[in-house]
């Protein structure tokens, strides 16, 4: 990673569902000291006008759409997510190799704007009895490192996964395989729907690149002091 990329490990999830409010979210926090993602919810609410407001304010997107569907149509997604200048951009690693591998080699077409392309292997909110629910017979740890070995082989530049994974993909996949983690959570933050959550130093040194990060920053008093105390934890200061 970069010194600059190192300087902006956190995430900052807009999770909310309307321009104003997620402009006004935006506009108390940093582009030097954070990225921030866009989720389904909001993006379905604002659309593609959202993503050119975020972006005259100079900050980097991370477009979390998820997208899963038939080879063809998701990699015409990843490029018109390309086309509006994202930073990033996500798909369901349980798409499946042809899927990953179309959307990937859309992207080659852009050059100096193409996103980060990312694949989701076991979303946080899943134990291992939800797995059992759907027929999947893996321990989460064994799933996301079965999927995101797949999504290496297909051409992914990272995942999304737990940081209680990060450690042993780590040891397994190259550094510059990037990891995503969502579910962060300090000792003294609720868990919420997060079953399977890290604190941002320890995500950080089990090898997370990039920290996501919701209700802890956007639910509180100030979220621009939240997010520094955030990447003083990441940086071992507080």
């Amino acid at each position: 990673m970069t010194e600059q990329q190192d300087r902006k490990r956190i995430i900052v999830a807009l999770d909310c569902n309307s321009m104003d409010q997620a402009l006004s979210l935006v506009d108390s926090l940093d582009p030097a000291l954070c990225r921030v993602k866009v989720g389904k919810e909001l993006f379905t609410a604002c659309g593609p006008d959202l993503i050119t407001a975020i972006k005259q304010r100079e900050f980097d997107i991370f477009l979390d759409l998820k997208f899963h569907d038939i080879p063809n149509t998701v990699a015409k997604a990843v490029a018109v997510a390309a086309e509006m200048g994202v930073w990033m951009v996500n798909v369901h690693a349980s798409g499946g190799h042809a899927m990953m591998e179309a959307a990937a080699k859309e992207l080659d077409a852009f050059t100096d704007n193409r996103p980060l392309l990312i694949a989701v292997t076991v979303l946080t909110s899943l134990s291992e009895e939800d797995l059992l629910s759907i027929g999947i017979e893996r321990s989460p740890e064994e799933q996301v490192s079965k999927l995101a070995f797949l999504a290496k082989e297909s051409g992914m530049d990272g995942v999304v996964c737990s940081a209680a994974e990060t450690h042993l993909l780590r040891a397994q996949i190259p550094d510059n395989f990037c990891l995503v983690t969502p579910g962060i959570r300090r000792p003294e933050d609720a868990s919420g729907d997060q079953k399977r959550v890290v604190g941002p130093a320890e995500a950080v040194q089990n090898g997370s690149d990039y920290l996501v990060v919701g209700r802890p920053i956007t639910q509180a008093a100030s979220p621009v002091e939240a997010l520094k105390q955030f990447n003083l934890a990441i940086a071992g200061i507080g």
